[in-house]
């Protein structure tokens, strides 16, 4: 292919937002794309901004910085209006894409406790005898670890193991939700069950000196060991754990956020099985909440079920998100989500209980809980516009919820989090005596329930039929928690080619691609997308090819 060595310069970049059914801050986003320019090997090529006008036609007006030389923007918009025979259109044919649409950094996940879920031997794994399919929606791994094992002295960590499961995790394009446990009394199994198969607050804390109780297991009458969960030795060595833990782990790309679990049964921040065991005050909790954000820099840290009031109100303010463990089981419980949400922050939920359990619920409130339905699925996620969800938390890994609910789920595959729709795509191509000019336009309308809680980058470039880039055409960042669920962007790229130079645009056998990437030197590098569009013409590489 002969290369051509031409000079891109990204005038001005910035983006349209029309919002529908939000307020004005829904365009927060937009006047955070900042102007730039570059040199790659092109021609010169254009995001326009909004700002500068529209004629008739819909194709931006360019300024008289913006126009190519010899031709002010006015002129340039009689050239496009007037609709001469060296103008032409294409407009592109869309549809939305059928079947199931997993994407990062949302949506589901099933309990993955090691590396030993991807092996054939296990018949519910994505490799298992069973051909469980409902892997096909899990896009990260989800689990607890024991604080004992992952801390088995004071100073010490073992991160082995971990380590191999978000390897493994990595190699299928997926992340894990680390939850470290201290205590579990779903392992008290009778009044001499050892203390260490409950209770994971490694040793040393108490051989340190930190105090432990005896309680009571609800419903069972046994007796078991329980840490004061507001004894400063304890407390200390928590926050220690959390140190160590970042300084392993913080901005690892293999983990996709961390519960920060220090307190109460299953780290769940509350003691209701253990008569005799209380937590501690809120403004411990609080501390706890400012320690695990000064030493977390840049991963995701998730407030437990039970974290409420005043001390969610601080979760808020420090910038962690929420969770909770009683879905569908309990009344109100994704109301109670709705609140991170507005604070523009993810969502993040799991049933009180496995799948087949819950259908054998009677719908007894209170003294039971409310069975599983598919309607009660649907409003959890919509109404707390989940972000993540546990698809199913028994060891089946999902295979019994997806065998009974696979067209349900599949669909609401696109409505968690975010979901990028192409609903509008236009190119415009303008010749004259001193140049040709391509506009292409093009809407995208996110068509989930949450903002895409990291940063996008929306690429364009030219490509051949199987979608191999012939010549890029240019990006912008769109900053993380501003593309709003139920919005819409109204994005114009200008390509401008001098007289006797090659248009691209204009060439045999070239098409059109536009892709979402994690970052910009992603697409400058030439790696393929991350995130797909929700639509018709998605190639193996994750790139939407536009149709006419």
């Amino acid at each position: 292919m002969k290369r051509f060595t031409l000079k891109w310069a990204l005038a001005s970049v910035a983006i349209a937002l029309s919002a529908c059914g939000d307020d004005g801050s829904s365009a927060g986003g937009a006047d955070d794309v900042s102007s730039s320019s570059w040199t790659l090997s092109s021609d010169d090529s254009r995001v326009t901004d909004s700002s500068s006008g529209t004629d008739d036609s819909g194709t931006p007006k360019l300024s008289s910085e913006q126009a190519p030389s010899g031709m002010t923007s006015s002129s340039r918009s009689d050239t496009v209006s007037a609709a001469t025979p060296d103008t032409t259109r294409i407009t592109y044919t869309l549809k939305r894409f059928d079947g199931p649409l997993a994407n990062p950094h949302k949506g589901f996940t099933v309990p993955t406790g090691g590396a030993w879920v991807f092996v054939p031997e296990f018949e519910y794994g994505p490799y298992g005898s069973l051909n469980n399919r409902a892997w096909d929606l899990v896009t990260y791994g989800s689990g607890h670890q024991r604080w004992s094992k992952l801390n088995p002295a004071k100073d010490v960590y073992d991160w082995t193991e971990l380590d191999k499961l978000l390897d493994a995790l990595a190699e299928h394009d997926m992340g894990y939700a680390l939850r470290v446990l201290p205590y579990s009394p779903s392992y008290i199994k009778g009044d001499d069950t050892p203390e260490e198969e409950y209770d994971w607050t490694p040793p040393f804390v108490y051989e340190s000196g930190a105090k432990k109780i005896t309680a009571t297991l609800q419903g069972k009458g046994y007796r078991a060991s329980v840490p004061v969960w507001d004894d400063p030795i304890y407390l200390q060595a928590a926050k220690d754990f959390a140190k160590a833990l970042a300084q392993k782990y913080d901005g690892d790309p293999r983990i996709e956020y961390i519960d920060i679990r220090p307190f109460g049964e299953w780290g769940e921040w509350h003691a209701s099985h253990l008569d005799g065991s209380e937590m501690p005050s809120d403004s411990i909790k609080m501390d706890m909440l400012d320690y695990y954000a000064s030493v977390f820099k840049k991963t995701l840290l998730v407030l437990p079920s039970n974290g409420a009031g005043d001390v969610y109100t601080h979760a808020i303010e420090l910038g962690i998100a929420k969770r909770d463990d009683g879905f569908i089981g309990t009344p109100g419980r994704p109301d109670s989500l709705v609140r991170a949400y507005e604070a523009n922050l993810p969502t993040i939920a799991e049933n009180i209980a496995g799948y087949t359990t819950m259908l054998n619920y009677t719908d007894v409130i209170p003294g039971g809980y409310l069975k599983w339905t598919p309607q009660r699925w649907v409003d959890a996620i919509t109404t707390a516009h989940l972000t993540y969800y546990v698809l199913d938390q028994d060891s089946d890994c999902g295979y019994n919820f997806y065998k009974d609910n696979k067209a349900l789920a599949d669909s609401m595959s696109k409505v968690i989090g975010y979901n990028f729709t192409v609903t509008q795509a236009e190119l415009t191509t303008v010749g004259t005596d001193a140049d040709t000019m391509s506009t292409l336009n093009i809407t995208v309308k996110n068509t989930g329930v949450a903002p895409c809680f990291f940063d996008i980058y929306l690429a364009v470039e030219f490509v051949d039929s199987t979608g191999i880039t012939l010549q890029q055409w240019h990006s912008f960042k769109i900053p993380k928690g501003t593309f709003k669920d139920n919005s819409s962007k109204d994005i114009a790229f200008a390509l401008v080619t001098p007289s006797g130079k090659i248009h691209m645009a204009t060439q045999p056998g070239v098409r059109i691609a536009l892709s979402l990437h994690e970052s910009e030197e992603a697409f400058k590098s030439g790696k393929n997308p991350t995130v797909r569009f929700d639509n018709d013409g998605l190639l193996e590489n994750k790139k939407l090819l536009l149709k006419p």
